[in-house]
């Protein structure tokens, strides 16, 4: 089974805003039927995203959302990252790079644009970078 890294886009379609074409992914996370990981910088990206008005969660609500991602997903210690050897535009993202290509063969879905040009030079390294929700099954 492929290593899972979920950027924060997919995990605010999965833990905010239940899109239903992440039900499937949603299902097997609480089903622990894949391995997801994050780390310290990927959580304190998602605690950032969540806290922003736009998205009016009370801080209950924030912690409960990080607490469910922690309880489902193994966290990775940082000094055992590897760089990967390409950069994401958005250093924001690099996280979710340098995770993926730390735990490879991988999947990292993702929704964003900058993450998603990645995915040609990353395919040679076993990492599928994608935004298909359905991915996690392959």
């Amino acid at each position: 089974m492929k290593a899972l890294i979920l950027d924060t886009n997919i995990l605010l379609d999965v833990f905010v805003f239940e899109d239903q074409r992440a039900l499937p992914l949603r299902t097997a996370l609480f089903d622990q039927q894949i391995k997801a990981y994050t780390c310290k910088s990927a959580l304190a990206e998602l605690a950032d995203v969540l806290a922003r008005p736009l998205f009016a969660l009370e801080c209950h609500q924030q912690q409960k959302i990080l607490e469910q991602w922690l309880s489902l997903s193994k966290s990775i210690e940082e000094a055992q990252l590897t760089m990967a050897p390409w950069q994401c535009q958005d250093p924001d993202d690099q996280i979710f790079i340098n995770l993926a290509y730390t735990l490879k063969p991988s999947v990292l879905m993702s929704k964003d644009h900058a993450v998603l040009k990645l995915a040609r030079k990353a395919a040679p390294a076993e990492i599928l970078i994608t935004s298909d929700y359905l991915s996690f099954m392959a």
